[in-house]
């Protein structure tokens, strides 16, 4: 069971990171977070942990101890905040999760803080050779059986499209669509670990094999394969959401409709919390990330770096390379006091 910890504790109940900040906080001087502890939660993936880091150094340099952030999963995630299990997370996407936060209490337990990360994309990716070599441009060409067995490995006849873990957000767009766009006769949506999926994916690329799937930004995948080089993004035919069909949520500047919403990945807090602790809302509303940034940092996670300490140390030296703008948002979250 997880703990509540709005009330004031003292450093030694809590388990720090403010051993690893790399700054001094400001010399002898009282700082506003200085005896409250603040708890974290995180979608369980390596990835995230990136940002949850950095917003969590900000908090230890205005004085506030931080807990070691607790993975999981992402309808969890929300529950937790909501009932004052832990306290914030940094990776809540907008509007894809906008069900979880609302059943979880919405604006009545919670406050989304900033916009954390701006312009995370998703869609249908297939290899570059295959949709050249068959004009594929669409996703509901999948309807066609003879294009859907181009991408089956397991001798259905039916494509595999590598899709989305269950209890994402994802995974109900993708199944709202494999009805919407007729796909279910000719097309399996393949679910699992993110990793794993990934793998597969890599692993049909590289041996020339065809290969369809569902990716998102930021990830690794598309530093690896790349869009307009190594993979082509397909359209939809309309926009078809689960919650929503209205098509500015899925069309890209230049026109494309790729039926899956651009999101912005966010901080929300626990509302007594946020209440309670304006400068700690006030950081966590401030920070941002470039999405490039997190990308790139993601990549190294799948080169190897993906240890909490590897991680830690990626969002530090991020930390002391905008330290201007750093202190900037340090200066301005603390006149929230």
């Amino acid at each position: 069971m997880l703990r509540l910890h709005h009330a004031v504790r003292a450093p030694a109940m809590a388990l720090t990171l403010a051993a690893m900040s790399t700054a001094p906080l400001m010399a002898q001087e009282s700082l506003p977070g200085e005896g409250v502890t603040v708890s974290f939660a995180y979608d369980s993936t390596a990835e995230t942990l990136f940002q949850t880091n950095i917003v969590q150094i900000g908090l230890e340099r205005l004085g506030y101890e931080v807990e070691a952030p607790t993975p999981l999963q992402i309808p969890a995630m929300y529950l937790a905040t909501s009932t004052g299990d832990v306290d914030a997370v940094a990776c809540a996407w907008k509007p894809l999760q906008n069900a979880f936060y609302e059943r979880a209490g919405g604006d009545s337990s919670m406050v989304r803080l900033g916009a954390l990360i701006e312009g995370a994309t998703q869609g249908y990716f297939v290899d570059k050779a295959t949709a050249e070599a068959h004009d594929i441009s669409s996703i509901d060409q999948l309807q066609d059986p003879e294009i859907a067995a181009l991408f089956s490995a397991d001798g259905s006849g039916k494509a595999q499209l590598f899709g989305c873990p269950p209890g994402w957000g994802c995974e109900r767009v993708i199944e709202h669509q494999m009805d919407a766009y007729e796909l279910r006769p000719t097309v399996d949506h393949v679910q699992g670990d993110m990793a794993v999926i990934a793998s597969e994916i890599l692993a049909r690329h590289a041996s020339g094999d065809p290969v369809v799937y569902y990716t998102y930004m930021p990830l690794w995948v598309s530093q690896i394969l790349v869009p307009g080089e190594d993979v082509v993004q397909l359209t939809v035919p309309f926009t078809s959401l689960p919650e929503s069909d209205d098509p500015t949520l899925t069309t890209l500047p230049d026109g494309r409709n790729v039926g899956h919403t651009v999101n912005t990945i966010g901080v929300i807090a626990n509302k007594g919390f946020a209440e309670d602790n304006p400068v700690a809302a006030k950081w966590m509303e401030l920070v941002t990330i470039p999405v490039a940034d997190v990308v790139a940092e993601n990549y190294r996670i799948y080169e190897g770096e993906k240890s909490d300490e590897a991680i830690r140390a990626h969002a530090v030296a991020w930390v002391e390379e905008h330290a201007e703008q750093f202190d900037a948002w340090l200066a301005e979250a603390k006149a929230a006091q």
